[in-house]
């Protein structure tokens, strides 16, 4: 059973890639002082937590995705204090801050690795899946060998760079496999709570947790990921009750069976059902769509909720992340402001990514950056203003090239336009903070999401009701109470006639019942 903090529930949180966000000292990479700068940006907004991508010792093949020391903030970001005065700064102004956990592996480059690549039996020779000679491997994971002393080849993950960490095997098929069970997932994931202990006596709020679902290997139904974080959690809950855990897992199932707070629902090409809202060929928020259909992600939508409230967690929903294709590249700021309705009415804990706030386009055809490759033109810099390099760096060779789009997509120019993407996204993310039956505890009762039907409703508690038309026509919408007020709208106010709306084309509301 999930920790359950309360402050979940309300959370609006802000997702900062840390080396595309503000660059303080003129090396062309953000730091840990450039969000320091902006927190006053993030607390008007009224973002109230933060999940910073990995800032930790890297060689940084797979940007910080590929841990050398995992309590050791990379220099170019700062320093471990600075980490921590962040932590001290974010809580002064009611905001938590989670890390990410990269839990699955290291950077080739990592002390643990590199003992564990020693010939002589040691402490960290079973930290890793290493097979019993260099010519041995299974035939069904990655791997690379010649490299050791030690006589053997050792499993991988996702790139080469990334070995595995040793959580074992759920079906063994090889001598030299270890079960899930084993003495070396154990010292495994005793490693692995000393990191996350690490961090939150320092201050953090908690972790956003790398692949979460791919620990064990041969592990179809996650039956052994699951035995495993359960054993990482059983050794932290009782010592940090409010500290909060969201999986990368995409399965509420078994994710929030494991333990943790709150589960990702990716929007990307993995997950079929999300990206029927904003980005398949015919998602319900894209206004030209032949076809518009809530139905199949609401029924989904609706069978992960019951997980989250079978085991008292949260679903997590996202813009977008360091991984996706950036919105803009599937919908017009027309639409996604719809979307944003809806993700900030729907009973979650959202998420928002750096720069969605503003619509920042994808940027075609970059070169790949630190393992980037086709995710690299959603990592740009974040433009601050229309000045040099957008305000973000003084160095004319940034991190990632910044998008040209700058001088009239940036933060400045939209804080003063009343009808821009930024001040609708900070109008709802206040008006999430102050209605409480918009929180992720409050029920939501589905009243139209009908297949092939370009209309939505749904009632939040027991007095808010959101409506969606994306149709070319004006839809009415009847029930048996009154409205008060419209409390929101996008694109076109509605109309009321007593216990009537009429909601005009391609337009949404969130109305207040009597």
């Amino acid at each position: 059973m999930a920790r359950n903090p309360k402050w979940l529930k309300s959370a609006n949180f802000y997702e900062i890639y840390p080396q595309s966000f503000l660059d303080t000292n003129g090396d062309g990479i953000g730091d840990i002082k450039g969000i320091l700068k902006k927190l006053d940006y993030i607390e008007s907004m009224g973002f109230d937590a933060l999940w910073l991508n990995p800032l930790f010792l890297s060689p940084f093949f797979d940007a910080g995705y590929d841990v050398t020391d995992f309590r050791k903030v990379a220099p170019r970001y700062g320093t471990n204090k600075e980490l921590t005065k962040l932590f001290l700064e974010c809580h002064r102004r009611g905001i938590r801050v989670l890390l990410d956990l990269v839990a699955g592996h290291t950077a080739i480059d990592s002390p643990w690795f590199a003992k564990s690549c020693k010939a002589k039996k040691n402490e960290y020779s079973d930290y890793f899946l290493w097979t019993d000679g260099v010519w041995s491997g299974p035939k069904d994971l990655p791997m690379i060998r010649g490299f050791a002393e030690r006589n053997g080849a050792v499993i991988t993950n996702f790139f080469s760079i990334q070995p595995a960490l040793n959580y074992g095997y759920f079906k063994i098929e090889n001598p030299w496999e270890e079960s899930y069970k084993g003495e070396g997932p154990k010292k495994v994931i005793k490693a692995i709570q000393d990191v996350i202990r690490f961090w939150l006596d320092k201050g953090a709020d908690g972790f956003r947790c790398d692949m979460a679902g791919w620990l064990v290997k041969r592990d179809e139904d996650f039956e052994g990921t699951v035995s495993i974080w359960k054993e990482i959690f059983a050794g932290i809950d009782k010592d940090y009750p409010e500290a909060a855990f969201v999986s990368e897992w995409n399965c509420p199932r078994r994710s929030l069976e494991a333990g943790f707070d709150m589960d990702f629902l990716l929007q990307d090409e993995f997950n079929q059902y999300n990206s029927r809202m904003t980005r398949d060929k015919e998602a319900f928020f894209k206004l030209n769509s032949p076809t518009h259909d809530s139905s199949v992600f609401m029924n989904y939508y609706l069978e992960q909720l019951t997980y989250a409230r079978k085991y008292d967690a949260h679903l997590a929903m996202i813009t977008g992340n360091h991984d996706t294709i950036r919105l803009k590249k599937s919908l017009s700021n027309k639409e996604i402001a719809l979307y944003y309705l809806f993700l900030y009415t729907l009973p979650c804990v959202p998420f928002l990514y750096y720069g969605d706030e503003l619509g920042l386009p994808y940027e075609e055809g970059l070169p790949s950056v630190e393992g980037g490759y086709q995710r690299t033109g959603s990592r740009s810099p974040m433009p601050w203003n229309d000045k040099k390099n957008a305000g973000f760096s003084t160095n004319d060779k940034t991190y990632i090239k910044v998008d040209p789009s700058y001088r009239r997509i940036n933060v400045e120019k939209e804080e003063k336009d009343p009808r821009s993407l930024l001040r609708l996204t900070k109008c709802l993310l206040h008006i999430r903070k102050r209605e409480k039956e918009l929180w992720d505890d409050r029920e939501m009762t589905v009243l139209s999401a009908k297949k092939d039907d370009p209309f939505l409703a749904y009632l939040r508690g027991k007095n808010l009701l959101v409506l969606f038309n994306v149709s070319s026509e004006t839809r009415e919408f009847s029930l048996d109470r009154k409205i008060e007020e419209e409390i929101f709208f996008v694109e076109r106010k509605s109309e009321i006639q007593g216990k009537k709306i009429l909601v005009p084309p391609q337009s949404a509301c969130l109305l207040r019942l009597k």
